[in-house]
């Protein structure tokens, strides 16, 4: 074995297999038949790491059903917070204007509502409109919140390279929009059309009780 041979795997990389592993219902001797090797070095494999043989985690990516560059780097598609925490976060609270300046103009949120057998919570495409959120939906669908409800309406924000972070709460009550004139004006804003696509022609306005936000900052 040459001197360039004698590292470790990447402590991301040996969760990733481990999670999988465990997802297949695999003992650690099944995962190494499966590749083709003897659980002896399949451990020995696992201690040195990727430089000692790249084909080896190549056949275990095959073995798990997964791609390999999915076993090297991880799920493109995945939940955002990867990487891990900062070493040092420092978690400070947002003024309400904060949270509005974050909000911006329109976006993707998620409302809550007290649905049996709830909670429940649902993404929504978003408006800000004034000191108010509005979401389109199907009047018959999951996120369709009854007039004079109490909800919950949520957006937050990951850099998962800085490991920086923000949320910010609003808690208030559902109201319909139903006048003609304010369902057009909305209609033609930026970010109006639904990413889940459909016929939604039910407006609902968030009015705000609380305007809450916290911001992780990594240092």
């Amino acid at each position: 074995m040459n001197e360039n041979t004698t590292g470790s795997a990447d402590p991301e990389l040996l969760h990733r297999i481990e999670v999988r592993r465990r997802q297949l219902g695999l003992t650690e001797a099944e995962l190494a038949d499966r590749a083709g090797m003897s659980p002896r070095y399949f451990r020995h494999l696992l201690d040195l790491g990727t430089d000692f043989s790249p084909s080896g985690f190549l056949r275990i990516a095959a073995a798990l059903g997964m791609t390999y560059q999915e076993l090297m780097e991880g799920r493109t598609d995945a939940p955002p917070g990867q990487p891990g925490a900062s070493a040092h976060p420092v978690l400070m609270r947002l003024t309400a204007e904060a949270c509005w300046e974050r909000l911006g103009t329109h976006g993707i949120g998620r409302i809550a509502l007290p649905v049996h057998p709830g909670p429940g919570v649902f993404p929504v495409n978003y408006l800000v409109d004034g000191d108010t959120v509005v979401y389109r939906t199907d009047p018959a669908g999951a996120a369709a919140a009854e007039p004079g409800g109490e909800v919950s309406f949520q957006v937050d924000h990951i850099d998962e390279h800085r490991r920086d972070g923000w949320s910010v709460l609003i808690v208030g009550t559902a109201e319909h929009v139903t006048d003609p004139a304010a369902i057009r004006r909305l209609a033609e804003q930026p970010g109006a059309a639904p990413w889940a696509g459909g016929v939604r022609p039910l407006w609902i306005r968030v009015s705000p009780a609380e305007v809450s936000g916290r911001r992780i900052h990594g240092l």
